[in-house]
């Protein structure tokens, strides 16, 4: 199959391009950085030309709720209406676990707006909601780090490998459109505030983590509003192996 990654130069659009190729598909990588702009649409038609199925691993840029929202409707209606007028058969988005727990995070509005768009959009479609991944706890504590001092919300998660996750994605490119999909998670529930001591000390830095709720992690996030909901598909890799690859 002819297959786009949409992101395609992050993290999880490289690790799901890898994997297409790897079992044997031709894979269109979309980036601003290899001249197709989602923001503006500029590319988008050439690079959707003969494409089978799309995959939008695209991040936010941070900013207020409202810019995000923006962001995130620009790019994916841009992007639905080229794959309209290419005739792309499958649309997948990866998606967060628990986006409608959550009210106040601007990142999450962003991705509202985003799934909205894909169900009310003209391209059959799959929807992935993953968890949290395994670097996400060193991620956000790194936001905040000052002189070797970091705060970081205490949120219950039940991280995944971002190359389960790209194989997840690959996977369900080649297949139907199954509307929204199962959760897929890792294998079992971790506190970030441990997880990003015990990727701190994998990695050999001494990083004070001081616990503490923020307007980006606030307490709607407690408690199990970021866990897996029944039937989740739970990929394989644990954070203890993924910690073993960071020493």
């Amino acid at each position: 199959m002819r297959i786009a990654v949409a992101g395609a130069t992050g993290n999880i659009g490289a690790l799901t391009t890898a994997a297409l190729e790897r079992d044997g598909h031709d894979v269109v990588r979309i980036s601003r950085s290899l001249g197709v702009d989602l923001v503006t649409g500029e590319g988008l038609d050439a690079a959707l030309a003969g494409v089978d199925a799309v995959v939008d691993t695209i991040n936010g840029q941070g900013g207020s709720p409202e810019e995000t929202v923006a962001y995130f409707a620009a790019t994916t209606r841009n992007l639905l209406d080229a794959e309209a007028r290419a005739g792309v058969r499958h649309h997948v988005l990866l998606s967060i676990v628990g986006l409608r727990r959550v009210v106040g995070n601007a990142h999450y509005a962003g991705k509202r707006e985003q799934e909205r768009l894909v169900e009310s959009g003209p391209v059959p479609w799959t929807i992935v909601p993953a968890t949290q991944f395994h670097d996400f706890a060193a991620m956000v504590s790194s936001w905040t780090e000052q002189d070797g001092v970091a705060t970081i919300a205490p949120l219950l998660v039940q991280p995944i490998s971002p190359a389960d996750v790209a194989e997840v994605l690959a996977e369900v490119a080649v297949g139907d459109p199954k509307g929204r999909y199962a959760d897929v998670a890792g294998p079992e529930p971790q506190d970030l505030v441990d997880m990003a001591r015990r990727t701190h000390q994998a990695r050999g830095r001494e990083v004070k983590l001081v616990p503490a709720w923020s307007t980006m992690f606030g307490p709607e996030m407690a408690g199990n509003a970021l866990l897996p909901g029944e039937g989740a598909r739970i990929a394989p890799t644990t954070f203890e192996e993924w910690l073993a690859q960071q020493r």
